[in-house]
């Protein structure tokens, strides 16, 4: 009986055996999704750290954009910024978690992915250009960041990345920068049509290298001027930007919007003003910029007047230049109230604003590096010798570039030739104030790229701006000079942040960085 059922047993447990082997056969293959890629093409991988490069426009706005007096809030909370020189780590982590989360991770992975196949080595060329210009608003923004180990968390698992020095970082910079400019080759194919900035037009690559070869050159004016003509030379050589045609830009769409425009049409739609100094500046020499820059709600006396008056009409909206009001610096929204009636205004929401239907836009493009700065910090290589050229030539064809650039953000938007003839002959390049002079302009021309703004007037000292004079700043010195490190990478990556710290001074807005000695 008990052999009877053990032979049962092991029957039974042979058939099901045979069984499962049956079904195993095929099986890895039947749950196989075979719609589902196999591989990823790196393009697509530097097109999205492109795309991401794209400013998160709240944290701009509350920092960069106020620091440089471009705008202004009088709000405070989650505003408070650099309209009050307060820290606020909540906002000035932004930067660092756009551009290492999503920039530096898809730029490094495309590295990874192109480094070893000379089919795509214009393609590994265009993505090391694009971690310099990653890298050089990473460290312009805090000092010492992760740079050579940055990106690979995914790739080697490292979650603890080493901090370098800026000034170890900038001399990466420089020779990735002409390393790769030198590698690129046209008519190597296939062509890499897929690019989102280029279309793979390696002449343009070319250009795109050296005008940030020259970018970061100029940063180094304070701090090692020999090595800075000498790259200046290098760039000049090699080919920067020449016109329009070659700007580094980023379109926007239904698809992927521009999150300063949604931050200026969303929950701050009320909230964010233009500056004094800036539109003051503009109204002073009859800038035609103001025109397409500015609006203003003249009888608003809250928020819900000013909204009103883009869809509705109770009130309307205002963008002649005379009558633009910027909003002054050093005002909470207690004591706003009372600057504000004295200059004739019902309230506080009738200062100027960026027009949120036109540059202040949900669609509209984010300029990274332009022709129009590039021609300015020529001329100013030129005022300091370190190059040849007309610095007065090149100074007006930057003022004309700007102007023309305004047309990407639409038609009513668009600088007729006249305008813009009529201002640069009223405006020309004075040879004793130059380089305040190239250096203002270069402010004007970096409105909505804050984080550059913010840079080259630590770099230069212009604009001569006088410091915000909030009363509650926590700041000792007149203007912010870095960005705080986020939280986060205090409690993940301390070790690294306090070597950083002790190397380049106290992670508080005061400290300058390397190139701000």
């Amino acid at each position: 009986m008990k052999k009877s059922i053990f032979r049962y047993i092991l029957t039974g447990s042979l058939a099901v055996a045979a069984l499962l082997s049956s079904c195993d056969r095929g099986f890895d293959e039947l749950n196989v999704n075979k719609t589902a890629p196999t591989a990823l093409n790196p393009v697509h991988l530097l097109n999205r750290a492109i795309i991401s490069t794209s400013f998160p426009g709240f944290n701009v706005l509350v920092y960069e954009s106020s620091i440089v007096q471009h705008t202004v809030t009088p709000n405070s909370g989650v505003l408070a910024g650099g309209n009050f020189n307060q820290s606020n780590r909540d906002v000035t982590r932004g930067m660092w978690q756009r551009y290492y989360r999503d920039v530096m991770r898809h730029v490094v992975d495309a590295l990874d992915k192109t480094r070893d196949d000379p089919a795509r080595a214009n393609l590994y060329q265009m993505a090391r250009i694009w971690r310099c210009y990653t890298g050089m608003i990473l460290t312009d923004t805090y000092g010492d960041v992760p740079y050579s180990q940055a990106g690979l968390g995914y790739l080697e698992f490292n979650q603890a990345p080493a901090f370098d020095s800026q000034e170890s970082i900038y001399n990466s910079i420089l020779t990735e920068l002409d390393e790769a400019a030198t590698a690129l080759t046209p008519g190597l194919t296939p062509v890499e049509t897929g690019d989102v900035l280029y279309s793979g037009d390696v002449a343009r690559w070319k250009r795109l290298a050296y005008s940030l070869m020259l970018r970061a050159a100029m940063r180094l004016t304070k701090v090692d001027p020999a090595k800075a003509q000498a790259y200046v030379a290098r760039a000049v050589a090699g080919g920067v930007m020449q016109s329009n045609a070659d700007n580094a830009v980023i379109r926007h769409n239904n698809d992927y919007t521009n999150e300063t425009g949604n931050t200026l049409n969303g929950s701050e739609r009320s909230n964010i003003f233009l500056a004094a100094p800036f539109v003051d500046y503009l109204k002073a020499s009859n800038d035609p910029r103001l025109a397409a820059i500015a609006a203003r709600v003249p009888g608003a006396t809250s928020g819900s007047d000013q909204n009103d008056a883009y869809g509705g009409t109770k009130l309307t909206v205002d963008r002649t230049p005379a009558n633009q009001v910027g909003m002054p610096m050093g005002y909470d929204n207690g004591s706003i109230v009372a600057v504000a009636k004295t200059a004739g205004l019902p309230s506080f929401y009738a200062y100027s604003q960026i027009d949120r239907t036109r540059m202040g836009g949900r669609f509209v493009p984010v300029f990274l590096v332009t022709s129009a700065q590039t021609k300015l910090l020529l001329a100013e290589a030129v005022v300091r010798g370190w190059t040849t050229g007309d610095a007065a030539a090149l100074y007006k064809a930057a003022i004309e570039d700007h102007m023309k650039e305004l047309t990407a953000y639409g038609p009513s938007t668009v600088i007729i030739q006249a305008d813009i003839d009529a201002y640069t002959a009223a405006n020309p390049l004075d040879p004793a104030r130059a380089l305040e002079q190239i250096n203002t302009q270069y402010w004007v021309a970096s409105f909505l790229n804050a984080p550059e703004a913010f840079a080259n007037f630590r770099r230069s000292g212009y604009p001569a701006l006088a410091p915000n004079p909030y009363p509650g700043k926590e700041i000792s010195g007149q203007f912010i000079r870095r960005l705080l490190y986020p939280d986060s990478e205090l409690s993940v990556n301390n070790a690294n942040v306090q070597e950083a710290i002790t190397r380049q001074g106290p992670d508080n807005l005061d400290t300058r960085v390397w190139w701000d000695r």
